[in-house]
């Protein structure tokens, strides 16, 4: 027995960052009728709200997908974990909070690969259309929009001795990333609003819930596309499960399926309904709808190498190690919305060029006031920090395939990390730099000692083995359905799939290439300009 939803004007598959935005600005139109499906239930867990809540969050199957990729050669075998969300808000409801959204070079690349309308200058207005930042209205900011945008609300001593010791590297203060240079030392902005977490769901579905043309479905897992039977380049709908039970949701004429699954989530449910390289479907099963070989291809992300230090000052570890400390950090979120658990999960951010003849920065520091092996796990024994680097732009390239035809199976994951010189040069030049940053006046009287990878390591051979050893995802998946008119696109510049007329996909996957930073404002703002082409294309 398949349960039918319905006819719709628009379904959206996925309630993550660009869903919710989707969600949100198509279902203002009261004349419209807008289904949204997200295969995770609500974000009522409390966690979620608490800015420190993702450690909580994080490899919970309750709130992630808890992916994991292939064994990695180029990490020496390991098999690492890939989170992403899986409830309302996606990855901005278990995310770290931390708003950047990229150097211009990198939305004008986008131009110049032919994607008209995704210049710097083009995206600005959606980056400001988005926000209500607290630093107010500028060139750079708006003061209007759903996503709150703050300031950092706890510096330390410690950390203001870090950006100092950047100073006296060459690295100049910022205090804010998001304006008109991205090169720097400062503290993190952060989508929080009075010291809560500021998801998606948070920022843009919460205001429209109760609009009764906005239907949302939890625990929907899509299986497929539902095609047209007299025209090959239509979609006509979507198939799915609610809580193993069989559905289907169909469009009205005129109707869009619009893709906001996420970087695996999205290749995914193409391959399963037939779109992508002709061999891997044919392989499996699948009857060929579309032959782009794309799909799936292109994957990118920023691999971060953590070096961890031990400090002569009581840092995180310390407090969470503690009952007492820890009761008191909870007491002061409580009463006050400040202290620790209202922290994102950096505080200080450092852009730099490993080298000086580089246009822009490409290497994003990550400093924490604590230390431990993974989030959510024990914080370490001794009073630590943690100053992690990564590549902003890796030339490495990797891919998301389905191996099987049963959704619920996850797709294969292979990141292909540092499969190039570049990648490899980059991060070596990278953890050098950290190790300078320690090694500074302001910052190196509270340094005790290096503990991860150790200082025994100097050589660039070896640094590149530890760099295979302990690197790690920092969460930024992107480029598996790309953005452009190349033989291995998947959409074109208003993200319709090629060789459709109604289906589009909308979310980090349509980036050419990563952005230079953390990848949650830009997904917002491909949400926000999406939601425009859509409706300037309406045809009803």
């Amino acid at each position: 027995m398949i349960s039918d939803f319905g006819n719709f004007d628009y379904i959206i598959v996925g309630a993550g960052s660009a869903g919710c935005v989707l969600a949100n600005r198509l279902s203002k139109d009261n004349k419209v009728n807008v289904l949204l499906l997200e295969a995770g239930g609500n974000d009522w867990n409390p966690w979620i709200h608490i800015p420190a809540g993702y450690f909580r969050t994080l490899h919970n199957p309750a709130t992630d997908w808890c992916y994991k990729t292939t064994p990695e050669p180029a990490l020496n075998g390991r098999s690492i974990e890939w989170p992403r969300g899986k409830v309302l808000g996606g990855s901005s409801s278990i995310n770290g909070l931390l708003y950047i959204r990229g150097q211009d070079s990198d939305y004008n690349y986008w131009r110049q690969l032919g994607n008209k309308g995704w210049s710097a200058s083009d995206v600005l207005p959606y980056f400001k259309r988005a926000e209500c930042h607290s630093l107010g209205s500028s060139k750079f900011h708006g003061e209007g929009g759903p996503l709150s945008v703050e300031l950092a609300r706890n510096e330390r001593k410690i950390s203001d001795a870090l950006i100092s010791g950047a100073e006296e590297l060459g690295i100049p203060k910022n205090k804010d990333f998001n304006g008109e240079n991205q090169e720097g030392a400062g503290y993190f902005q952060t989508t929080t609003k009075n010291g809560r977490r500021c998801s998606a769901a948070v920022a843009y579905l919460n205001p429209a819930k109760k609009r009764p043309n906005l239907t949302i479905v939890t625990h929907a897992h899509a299986e497929k596309l539902i095609y047209s039977a007299d025209d090959n380049a239509n979609v006509s709908g979507v198939s799915f499960f609610v809580k193993k039970q069989a559905a289907r949701a169909t469009l009205r004429a005129g109707g869009e399926v619009v893709i906001s699954a996420g970087a695996i989530g999205s290749p995914q449910l193409l391959q399963l309904s037939g779109i992508g390289p002709v061999s891997l479907l044919k392989d499996l099963g699948i009857p060929v709808r579309r032959n782009l070989s794309g799909v799936g291809c292109n994957l990118q992300d920023h691999l971060q190498i953590r070096l961890v230090f031990e400090v002569n000052v009581p840092t995180l570890n310390d407090d969470i190690n503690n009952l007492f400390r820890r009761s008191l950090i909870g007491l002061e979120y409580i009463f006050f919305r400040t202290g620790p658990m209202a922290m994102g999960a950096s505080h200080v951010c450092i852009f730099t060029k490993t080298n000086k003849d580089l246009e822009t920065p490409d290497i994003q520091f990550h400093y924490q006031p604590l230390s431990a092996n993974k989030p959510g796990l024990k914080m370490h024994n001794f009073s630590g920090i943690t100053l992690s680097v990564c590549q902003l732009r890796p030339e490495s390239r990797g891919k998301v395939m389905i191996s099987s035809t049963d959704p619920l199976v996850h797709p294969e994951i292979h990141p292909n990390y540092l499969s190039t010189k570049l990648d490899q040069e980059t991060v070596v030049a990278g953890i050098k730099i950290a190790r300078k940053l320690a090694d500074s006046p302001s910052f190196s009287p509270y340094i005790v000692k290096e503990k991860i990878p150790g200082p025994s390591f100097t050589e660039n051979n070896e640094l590149l083995m530890e760099a295979r050893n302990i690197g790690q995802t920092i969460y930024h998946p992107t480029g598996t359905c790309k953005m452009g008119s190349e033989s291995d696109s998947v959409v074109n510049d208003r993200l319709l799939v090629h060789g459709f007329k109604n289906l589009r996909v909308v979310d980090a996957s349509i980036m050419p290439s990563i952005t230079s930073g953390n990848t949650n404002a830009p997904t917002i703002m491909i949400g926000e300009k999406a939601s425009d082409m859509i409706l300037e294309d309406r045809i009803l």
